[in-house]
């Protein structure tokens, strides 16, 4: 039987990596394994997946999603990125930082990785450039300002963590919201620092003299986003909202946000709601393979196989939070992170508890490492999204050499976490 679950296994990344939809291939292979090797068990899986429906954490998925997308429409990040440029436009890197900056909001407000990227794509690197900004400077400073969205709350990456983990996903928004803040601080360091070190790749802007933007246009750019994170982080951190009720007020708050900016239409709407029941419907599609995988898999007494293999082979408990995080950085090159969170995640947490590692610590070792692979090259996801939307000139060579001291600011900073996780508890 545990012969046949690794077999099971293996065959389901094999056909993953050859481009077969995800989904199918998880539940299509987990159907039949379970037909055939442990049909008494597989009978079981009406009430797993109606346990798995009827998890109103998951709910909270469809409403950031929904918040994500309609902050998108409303003008939120090009306001802010000209707001944040009149405050630091005149220094070197100013504008760069602004990016950073920005980015870091907008993935506090979003937690949409793709829609971050191609938004500040969009809006700021025709800027850099026109500003004579170094191409890889540039690009570099977006695309990881844009993967913010992965690890600073409210991010659906922790929220999907959290449900297969089996933790508080108001305990992961709590850990991660250092780590993410330190990352920000790391990448305007050095922004800060290699603007003077080099001045030529990072010019101060010229500021329009027909700019008329006042204070209180400033003011209220980051005003209305503010009050938003305020109202989805702070009602969770406080014990006020659960993580499912706060993403309906986000949701609702971005809604009125769009309305104000003037920029709400039915047609907006439309597209809003097409868009969350699209990527809603594919990340449960996924989850439901992922639910037959996982009871299959059990039931094939894989996961119990693999602890004993683990603890019999004496490794230790570092060895193999190292090995993980090395195959979950490779995976991440050539599958999405909802795939790794529901196939990886459940075959190696259990394992993780038998060593008594504290899996709220896990869950941000994974987002931070995820969030590294879509930094990645040559595969990494964002350095995808932004080539798609930059102009013809912009190579895809520059990107990839603009991302890498951001990738290493990356690993360091995971690095660090891994040796203190004590800084998960410090907020």
């Amino acid at each position: 039987m545990e012969v046949i679950a690794l077999i099971l296994f293996i065959l389901i990344f094999i056909l993953i990596l050859s481009g077969v939809q995800v989904a199918f291939v998880l539940g299509g292979l987990s159907v039949i394994f379970g037909m055939l090797f442990v049909p008494d068990f597989f009978s079981l899986l009406p009430l797993r997946i109606m346990g798995t429906m009827q998890n109103q954490v998951l709910l909270a998925v469809p409403l950031f999603i929904y918040m994500g997308l309609m902050l998108e429409k409303s003008g939120l990040a090009a306001s802010m990125l000209h707001a944040m440029s009149k405050l630091l436009g005149n220094a070197r890197g100013g504008l760069g930082i602004s990016v950073i900056l920005v980015g870091a909001l907008l993935a506090a407000s979003t937690g949409i990785v793709g829609a971050t990227v191609v938004t500040m794509g969009l809006i700021s690197l025709p800027t850099m450039l026109k500003n004579n900004y170094q191409v890889e400077l540039a690009t570099g400073t977006i695309v990881s300002s844009g993967t913010l969205g992965q690890i600073i709350p409210p991010s659906v990456v922790l929220v999907l963590l959290g449900s297969v983990l089996n933790v508080s996903v108001g305990d992961l928004f709590r850990a991660a919201l250092l780590p993410g803040l330190v990352l920000v601080g790391a990448y305007v360091l050095y922004v800060f620092v290699i603007s003077r070190v080099r001045p030529g790749i990072a010019p101060p802007i010229k500021i329009s003299e027909e700019d008329d933007t006042s204070m209180k246009d400033i003011i209220m750019a980051f005003f209305m986003p503010f009050i938003l994170i305020i109202a989805v982080l702070g009602s969770i951190f406080a014990g006020i909202a659960s993580p499912t009720e706060a993403a309906a007020v986000g949701a609702m708050g971005a809604t009125i946000l769009t309305i104000i900016q003037k920029k709400f239409s039915l047609d907006v709407l439309k597209e809003v709601m097409q868009g969350s029941t699209h990527l809603t419907s594919m990340v449960f599609l996924i989850l439901l393979g992922a639910t037959t995988f996982a009871l299959v898999f059990r039931g094939l007494e894989g996961d119990r196989y693999l602890v004993d293999l683990i603890q019999g082979s004496d490794m230790s408990a570092t060895a193999f939070l190292i090995l993980v995080m090395i195959v979950v950085f490779i995976l991440g090159f050539f599958i999405d992170f909802i795939e790794i969170i529901f196939i990886v995640v459940p075959v190696v947490a259990p394992i993780f508890a038998a060593y008594g590692i504290d899996l709220i610590w896990i869950g941000i070792l994974l987002a931070l490492n995820l969030q590294t692979s879509f930094l990645t090259p040559p595969f990494g996801f964002s350095l995808f999204y932004l080539k798609g939307v930059a102009p013809p000139e912009v190579s895809t060579l520059q990107i990839y050499r603009g991302v890498i001291p951001f990738l290493i600011i990356q690993l360091i900073v995971l690095i660090a976490v891994v040796m203190f996780p004590q800084i998960l508890n410090m907020i």
